[in-house]
C-alpha cells in the first residue's frame, strides 16, 4: 500500500481499543475526534470503542448502547468487589476481568496458586438472572490459573478432595482434587448461547498451555508453573472420569487455556469459542457503522506482533478492508514495519512517539498528544 492520502473523505469511524495504562477506548475515541475536528471542523465522526474480549469489553458494550449493571461478587482472593456486566435486549456481555482480573489484586500482589474465578461465575449467574438468551463471555487479563473451577463452583459444581471436602481455591488446590460433581450446575446454562470470546487459542496445559505461557505474567515462578500445569492436567483427568472423553477433548481445544484456563470451564458447560474481536464487532454493530464511513481509524497502545494475532486493530482492519474502506491506526508505540501493516489492511500508523519522543510523557500526557496526532491525520487524509 502507498502512503498517498485520499483527499475529500468526510465521514470517519473511530473504532480503537484502549491505550492500556493511559486511555480507555472511550477516551481514545474522544481525543481522536477532537483532533480531527481541529483540522477539519465539519468532519462527521462516529465513535465505536472496541475491545477484543479482555479488560474494557463491558465499557465498549456500554459505549455502544448496552445498559451497565453492577453487582457485588468475589474478587480473585475472595474479597468482595463491585463488578459490572452489560445487557441489551436478550444479550449480555460479561467480562471475567471485572471479577477475576489482575486489576482486582492489591498493588504489587500476585496469587498464581490461589486466585479464583468464583466471582466470574457469579457474574455469569447474574446474566442468567437477567433472562438473556445469549451471553458473550469475554476472557482475558485474568489474575487466575484455576481452569475455571472457581467459576464452575459458583454455578453449582463441586470439587472435592479425598475426604469429601471442597478443595482449596485456585489452581494449586486442584492437585488435591479427587471427585468433580457437575450434577447441580445451573440448568439455565443449557438454554442460553454462551460465546467464549478470546484473543488466544492456547490449550489448557503443556508447553503452550495456560500455566506455561501466561503464568509468569501472573507472578508464577518456574516451580509454580510446573505445579499449576500438573494440577490442571490432574483436574482434566478427574473431569474425564466424570464426563468421559469430551473433557480431554476440551482440554486440548483452542481457547481452553484462555484466561488461566477459564476457557476450559466455559467449554465444559457448552460455550462456543470465537475470536474475541469478531464477536465484539458483531455485538457492537460494527458492520452498520462501517457502511456509513469512508475512513476508519483504529488502534491500541502498542501495535506489535501480538496485534496481528487477534487483537482489536487487526480485526477492525480486516473487516474494513473486506468492505473496501481505508484504514489508518493510532498507537502509543509502533513496532511493526510498513509491510506488516499493509498486510493487515492498515494503510498507515501514527504513533504518539512521532509527536513526542519521550516515552514517559507519551504515557502521562497521552490524551493531548493523541489529539495532536489525530489533527495530523485530519490534515493528511481529510483536508
Amino acid at each position: 500500500m502507498t502512503d498517498v492520502p485520499v483527499r475529500g473523505t468526510r465521514r470517519v469511524l473511530v473504532a480503537a481499543d484502549k491505550f492500556k495504562g493511559s486511555l480507555t477506548a472511550v477516551e481514545v475515541a474522544e481525543r481522536v475526534t477532537a483532533g480531527l475536528r481541529r483540522a477539519v471542523p465539519d468532519v462527521e465522526v462516529e465513535a465505536l470503542p472496541v475491545a477484543d474480549g479482555g479488560d474494557g469489553t463491558v465499557a465498549a458494550a456500554v459505549a455502544a448502547g448496552f445498559e451497565r449493571r453492577e453487582i457485588r461478587v468475589a474478587g480473585p482472593l475472595g474479597q468482595e468487589v463491585t463488578a459490572a456486566f452489560a445487557v441489551r435486549g436478550d444479550t449480555a456481555v460479561v467480562e471475567m476481568a471485572e471479577a477475576s482480573g489482575l486489576q482486582r489484586l492489591p498493588a504489587g500482589v500476585f496469587a498464581p496458586l490461589t486466585a479464583s474465578t468464583y466471582g466470574s461465575g457469579e457474574l455469569l449467574r447474574a446474566a442468567l438472572d437477567a433472562g438473556v438468551r445469549t451471553i458473550v463471555f469475554g476472557v482475558g487479563g485474568s489474575a487466575t490459573t484455576d481452569g475455571g473451577a472457581g467459576m464452575l463452583s459458583a454455578l453449582g459444581a463441586r470439587f472435592l478432595d479425598e475426604d469429601g471436602e471442597p478443595v482449596a481455591p485456585g489452581g494449586g488446590g486442584l492437585a488435591e482434587l479427587a471427585r468433580a460433581d457437575l450434577s447441580e450446575l445451573d440448568p439455565r446454562l443449557a438454554s442460553v448461547e454462551l460465546v467464549l470470546a478470546s484473543d488466544v487459542d492456547n490449550p489448557l496445559t503443556g508447553p503452550k498451555g495456560a500455566p506455561a505461557v501466561y503464568g509468569p505474567q501472573k507472578g508464577a515462578s518456574p516451580d509454580d508453573v510446573e505445579t499449576l500445569d500438573a494440577a490442571l492436567a490432574h483436574y482434566a483427568k478427574v473431569l474425564e472420569s466424570e464426563l468421559g472423553s469430551k473433557a480431554a477433548e476440551y482440554a486440548a481445544a483452542p481457547g481452553a487455556g484462555a484466561a488461566g484456563g477459564i476457557g476450559y470451564g466455559a467449554l465444559l458447560v457448552g460455550a462456543r469459542f470465537r475470536a474475541g474481536i469478531e464477536v465484539m464487532l458483531d455485538v457492537l454493530g460494527f458492520a452498520s457503522a462501517l457502511a456509513r464511513a469512508e475512513l476508519v481509524i483504529t488502534g491500541e497502545g502498542s501495535l506489535d506482533e501480538q496485534t496481528l494475532h487477534g487483537k482489536a486493530p487487526a480485526g477492525v482492519a480486516a473487516a474494513a478492508r473486506a468492505a473496501g474502506k481505508e484504514v489508518v491506526a493510532v498507537c502509543g508505540r509502533l513496532a511493526l514495519p510498513p509491510a506488516a501493516l499493509g498486510r493487515a489492511g492498515i494503510r498507515r500508523a501514527y504513533p504518539l512517539t512521532d509527536a513526542e519522543p519521550d516515552i514517559a510523557r507519551c504515557i502521562s500526557e497521552a490524551g493531548p498528544i493523541l489529539e495532536r496526532v489525530a489533527e495530523r491525520i485530519g490534515r493528511d487524509f481529510l483536508s
